[in-house]
């Protein structure tokens, strides 16, 4: 297995350990974590394909809150909260929707929005005396759009674009066309009893591959490899030509087809992109997959994922995308028994931290950007409670 850390992290003193088992059940760091680590972080919504016309939305919940991002009357895409700015109730239900009229109406008392985010119509507006309408629009949200994605986060603590993240391997992207991408199947939301943490570092591990992954290691043998960039992991596998003696395996092995958009390096590799800290990219030659791993508590995590690809209506196309789910249906099923393993054991008072091999250097480097984050996190066991609260831990 190959690894490779980016050459510019500095040495962390607890590099050779791993984050401290209290740290993925105990409460308080849960929501320190929230403050510093998720409510920054970019998170993915949907892509540009999703919401083709004026008035289409989609929507992201975590955190307690619900963002909505929509294409407005000029054609641009805004995302805000999802909240009236009369009583505080929920404006749009569901994953996706158009607005009617063109507008966003609240369910409530019928407070009014145009796609820009304007407070445009207030019932019985002359019983608000000194109300100003433009004080009152939704409350915007940081947007960015990357290759056709768009990401927003709550809130902008400087930190670097979703670009800046990924830059370092924006070239191996560029060839998958993500600008042409259309959804294929629908957005499925996986609950997982585990802390999110659990989910991110079974993504970013190496080692686990050939001891739990049979399929996967029948598919690329020893050539997985992991790299850890600052704020993104790389890891990939290329599929072999000696054909596997599992059915669906080889039969992708057989049917996947040329893709003329790609180069002969990339025509039977698979690659994943993790980026700070929990939003994932699953990239084939024949589809691509975003996976985020949502917090929900302090042991419980909400994996949310969808499928895309650029149209191609070839049979072997078709054939290779329902393969792909099909084997990795089951890689799902391997790690999710793996990380209830994982945060069931880590329960045990016999369990603080555990030593991480030099070759683990993703999970090394998330370890390192969270106790820099939360200091607290080189603790081996849980500080008395209130320690967020007291002036010699402030972030």
């Amino acid at each position: 297995m190959a690894t490779k850390a980016a050459a510019t992290i500095e040495a962390d003193p607890d590099a050779g350990w791993s984050l401290p088992a209290w740290t993925y059940s105990d409460p308080e760091f849960f929501s320190v974590e929230m403050q510093r680590v998720m409510r920054p972080s970019w998170q993915v919504v949907c892509h540009l394909s999703d919401v083709p016309n004026v008035g289409d939305y989609h929507t992201l919940e975590y955190l307690g809150e619900s963002i909505v991002v929509v294409r407005g009357q000029d054609h641009e895409v805004r995302a805000f909260t999802n909240v009236c700015r009369h009583r505080g109730a929920r404006l749009v239900d569901g994953p996706s929707g158009c607005a009617v009229a063109k507008k966003l109406t609240c369910p409530y008392h019928a407070w009014s929005f145009d796609l820009e985010g304007k407070l445009v119509g207030v019932p019985l507006k002359a019983t608000y005396p000194g109300l100003d309408q433009s004080k009152h629009g939704l409350v915007p949200v940081d947007l960015e759009i990357w290759r056709g994605f768009l990401f927003v986060r709550l809130e902008n603590d400087g930190g670097p674009s979703v670009a800046e993240m990924i830059a370092p391997y924006d070239h191996e992207v560029e060839p998958y066309r993500f600008q042409d991408l259309k959804a294929f199947g629908r957005v499925t939301l996986r609950p997982r009893r585990v802390n999110w943490k659990n989910v991110g570092d079974n993504y970013s591990d190496g080692l686990h591959i050939p001891v739990a992954h049979p399929g996967l290691t029948r598919l690329m043998g020893s050539g997985y490899g992991v790299e850890a960039q600052e704020n993104v992991d790389k890891m990939w596998g290329p599929i072999r030509d000696r054909l596997s003696n599992n059915p669906s395996e080889k039969a992708y092995q057989k049917y996947l087809p040329h893709v003329p958009h790609l180069p002969e390096e990339r025509q039977r590799l698979w690659t994943y992109f993790k980026l700070w800290p929990n939003v994932a990219f699953d990239i084939y030659p024949d589809q691509v997959d975003f996976m985020q791993w949502l917090p929900v508590s302090p042991t419980e995590t909400l994996i949310r994922e969808i499928s895309y690809a650029v149209p191609d209506d070839r049979r072997e196309m078709k054939a290779a995308r329902y393969l792909n789910w099909r084997i990795n249906r089951q890689v799902n099923a391997e790690d999710t028994w793996l990380i209830n393993r994982v945060q069931d054991g880590m329960a045990s008072e016999s369990f603080t931290v555990g030593p991480l091999a030099e070759t683990e250097v993703a999970l090394r480097n998330f370890c390192r950007k969270v106790r820099n984050l939360i200091p607290e996190a080189r603790q081996h066991r849980p500080p008395p409670p209130g320690w967020s609260r007291r002036p010699h831990a402030a972030h």
